[in-house]
């Protein structure tokens, strides 16, 4: 074999192997939910970022007062 072509099959079977390795930095990652998420959308300072601040707003409102409710229909027998 000449030089060139053990070079490339070196550079090949280094890439094959690199790209079989494990993804440590994945593992590490910590996962958001959605509604930490969408805060640190809503407090960036991209446009619209305030209309998300409001949704988060009202949605909280509306799951408030839903907590709130009371129940006044006769349960059945």
């Amino acid at each position: 074999m000449s030089q060139r072509a053990i070079t490339l099959a070196g550079v090949a079977l280094t890439i094959v192997l690199a790209g079989c390795g494990k993804d440590e930095s994945a593992e590490n990652k910590p996962v958001r939910t959605q509604r930490e998420k969408d805060s640190i959308l809503a407090n960036s300072s991209i446009p619209y970022a305030g209309a998300v601040k409001k949704a988060m707003k009202v949605a909280d409102s509306a799951t408030a007062r839903q907590g709130r409710m009371v129940d006044t229909t006769p349960e059945s027998p």
